[in-house]
């Protein structure tokens, strides 16, 4: 059965909050009442049915003919068993909050993507914006479960406060990436500019290409580490680059010292 589907009219006049258009919240609304939802975050009022044709399908799925960077918060709060798919951009806040389920971005992303995530699939073909699976400020911690793998690069501070589950960045990352790292695991597969791992407690960090760590890192030389063989099982079929790298054998650095010092940056030996 076809998915269902919002096909853009127009870009949206201002920043829309696309978090009631999910199938659990849409699940008994009929075309119009969808189209009457409030989207617009200011007083000016924006409506589903003033930017988007809708079309009827199987609400496990839904659909979205063209993006715009002004999408914000879609998919969150999104539950196991249903997929989002968008044929372009999203905004801010992509996941948030997600329990499950899978979302797939074809073009980039904004800041805070998977923030809070707790379980859910999510791919983005492009670039991903700054503190992709990071808190909101006052938050403790970011990205708690689930799967992000950026087929672009990442902005800064990708990966802050990760507390459970893998990021996987196929291109470059920005300043900070994995800081204060809580648990977790972060893959780059092009270059991490910029200080790495800043206060990671105990989460893993696995870098392509050697970048500045500081000397709150200790060199523990060659390893050979079990888990590796296992992840790179489970991610060769999202990111064969991802799980090629974890087949190769890797130096351990331990730190960071200046916290706990149980985490790790693993890098080609």
């Amino acid at each position: 059965m076809k998915p269902f589907t919002f096909t853009l009219r127009q870009e949206p006049p201002q920043r829309v909050d696309l978090s009631p258009l999910t199938p659990d919240r849409l699940a008994g609304k009929s075309i119009a009442q969808i189209e009457e939802i409030e989207i617009g975050v200011t007083r000016i009022s924006t409506k589903v049915g003033d930017i988007f044709k809708i079309s009827e399908g199987d609400l496990k799925s839904l659909r979205y003919e063209g993006g715009s960077s002004r999408f914000d918060l879609l998919g969150a709060k999104l539950l196991p068993g249903f997929e989002i798919h968008v044929e372009g951009d999203v905004g801010a806040q992509c996941g948030r909050l997600a329990k499950g389920g899978k979302i797939a971005i074809a073009g980039n992303a904004g800041p805070h993507v998977a923030s809070g995530n707790l379980g859910a699939d999510i791919e983005i073909k492009g670039d991903a914006g700054d503190f992709l699976v990071g808190p909101l400020a006052g938050e403790l911690a970011g990205m708690a479960g689930g799967r992000v793998i950026v087929r672009g690069n990442a902005g800064a501070r990708a990966g802050d406060r990760l507390r459970r589950g893998i990021v996987v960045i196929e291109g470059d990352a920005g300043e900070d990436l994995g800081a204060r790292v809580i648990a977790g695991t972060i893959f780059v597969l092009g270059e991490a500019k910029g200080r790495i791992g800043y206060l990671n407690k105990r989460g893993s960090i696995v870098l392509a290409r050697a970048g500045c760590f500081g000397s709150t890192y200790v060199d523990c030389g060659p390893q050979e580490l079990t888990f590796t063989r296992f992840l790179a099982r489970s991610l060769r079929d999202h990111s064969a680059s991802a799980a090629d790298l974890l087949s190769r054998k890797l130096r351990r650095y331990g730190g960071d010292t200046a916290v706990y010092g149980k985490g790790e940056i693993l890098t080609p030996d």
